[in-house]
């Protein structure tokens, strides 16, 4: 598989010193609803990628800990990177559900992961694992995004 501009562009940025902070402000620009959870891409491989929501007050809930919803939005952003970074050429996503449970409290730093087969990229549904995990790789969400798979036009 050939990597593409996104997966070419986190290589070379991310060995710089400050390189995947410096890559999720670019990602941050460009989409800019993610800058709400200032998360960090930390890993980005074709059909794998991992990025941390810091435990700050702007995505904490009533109770301290991570809100479910700065979680699921790291979580999308994950599954976002680690479809640009793998879809053939040839092929388009869209999200079009995410369906997830709350398994544990989020009272930590979040990784959040997305990962999907190299199998699964053709025209259709496609469901890509999604996974949460707190700074002790306990499970605090766990689910999948269903992404809608086309041919360009």
């Amino acid at each position: 598989m050939n990597k593409n501009k996104i997966l070419k562009l986190y290589e070379k940025i991310s060995s710089w010193p400050f390189g995947q902070w410096l890559f999720s402000k670019i990602i941050g620009f460009n989409a800019p609803y993610f800058n709400s959870i200032d998360a960090r891409i930390i890993v980005l491989n074709a059909n794998h990628c991992e990025c941390v929501v810091k435990k700050k007050r702007r995505v904490h809930n009533h109770i301290k800990t991570v809100h479910a919803i700065a979680v699921c939005n790291g979580l999308e952003l994950a599954m976002g990177m680690m479809a640009e970074a793998s879809i053939p050429n040839h092929l388009r996503w869209l999200p079009k559900g995410m369906n997830v449970d709350y398994v544990a409290k989020a009272a930590s730093d979040i990784r959040c992961v997305a990962t999907v087969s190299q199998g699964s990229w053709q025209p259709g549904d496609v469901h890509v694992k999604v996974t949460a995990f707190d700074a002790h790789d306990v499970e605090v969400v766990t689910g999948y995004i269903k992404l809608w798979v086309s041919e360009r036009k």
